[in-house]
């Protein structure tokens, strides 16, 4: 298969820019899976899709402030050059204590051995590894309280296609209610449209919820740069499977109920932690599963998602799970629509 394969021609003016006025006032297109129909609805529909005993599964991942902007304290490169400057750090992942793999923009004037100070001092990063497409390890000054300092002093790292910078609101809104586990670099979207009223219906209707956590990290910001999917390759994302969790999922199973996903995030850890396994068991681990069409799910009966980037692994994701044909019709017919699309857009649930 070609990356190519998943395209589809999107309006610019189609990406969503901000938050609907309501966290549950996003439309959502249903699609059947088996025949391809489609519906449009809006969100607030969602519980009454769902059925009694259904296991709703959640990603309860927190988002941190991970865009960071630094000043370069100054590295003697050769006689009589010194370096300076300011460079913007997106925290990708927590590799130790202290260290970090970021993006550094731009790459160029991130060097290796060169000192970062954040603020005025309150963090200070040596540059101890240089990778590739601007990819960085930083190693930071032990300070008392680390994530209260970036809580501080970080932004709120919107998409690169939303065009604007973060304000006080993305704090809240870029985030699901249900947020508890700090570590996400990128919010699972699919969370964004529930409330606790939301919820509260979907309990009501006899659903199970549970939740799984998966820290998105630097693959969300990385485009595909292959030309065959069989050439993708993802970075890993740290997760945790509970036990109560755990419990939930074979419970479902044996009681031959509906696993539903929200969200590609919980998607990939549920279909990781099935592999090999006749039982889900309580664990912490790390996964850079790849999923794209011939697949076979072996955990999630129905999805929630919003819309993804062309030619994203996002994207072959669905398509998988949906069948390609029957999702591309879908995205067309969105676009046809005039639906919102990306992190902040519309979404669809595919069952």
């Amino acid at each position: 298969m070609l990356v190519s394969d998943f395209d589809y021609n999107l309006p610019e003016e189609l990406i969503a820019q901000e938050p609907t006025a309501e966290r549950a006032g996003a439309r959502m297109l249903t699609l059947d899976r088996r025949t391809g129909a489609h519906e449009d609805r809006m969100f607030r529909d969602f519980p009454g899709l769902l059925r009694e005993g259904d296991l709703l599964v959640l990603n309860d991942s927190r988002v941190i402030p991970a865009r960071l902007f630094a000043h370069r304290a100054g590295l003697h490169t050769q006689p009589g050059h010194h370096t300076s400057g300011r460079v913007q750090v997106l925290l990708t992942e927590q590799l130790s204590e202290w260290e970090w793999r970021v993006l550094a923009r731009p790459g160029r004037k991130a060097l290796t051995g060169e000192v970062l100070t954040f603020g005025d001092g309150a963090l200070r990063a040596e540059i101890v590894a240089h990778g590739e497409f601007g990819e960085r390890t930083l190693r930071f000054e032990p300070v008392p309280d680390f994530f209260g300092e970036v809580e501080k002093l970080g932004h709120v790292p919107l998409p690169p296609y939303i065009h604007r910078a973060d304000i006080e609101r993305d704090r809240e809104r870029y985030q699901t209610v249900y947020a508890r586990e700090r570590g996400s670099v990128a919010a699972p979207t699919a969370g964004l449209h529930f409330t606790p009223e939301i919820l509260d219906r979907i309990r009501a209707r006899g659903v199970r919820i549970a939740y799984v956590t998966l820290h998105v990290g630097l693959g969300t910001f990385q485009p595909v740069r292959v030309d065959r999917v069989e050439d993708i390759h993802l970075h890993a994302e740290r997760y945790t499977l509970s036990e109560a969790t755990a419990n939930e999922l074979n419970a479902a199973r044996r009681g031959g109920r509906r696993i539903v996903a929200a969200g590609t995030t919980t998607v990939r850890t549920l279909e990781h932690c099935a592999l090999g396994s006749p039982e889900f068991t309580p664990h912490s681990g790390s996964t850079s599963i790849f999923i794209s069409p011939g697949f076979e799910f072996r955990a999630v009966n129905a999805l929630l998602t919003n819309f993804h980037l062309p030619q994203s692994t996002l994207l072959m994701l669905v398509s998988a799970f949906g069948g390609s044909d029957h999702v591309l019709n879908a995205y067309r017919h969105a676009v046809t629509e005039r639906y919102r699309f990306f992190s902040y857009g519309d979404c669809m649930f595919l069952s």
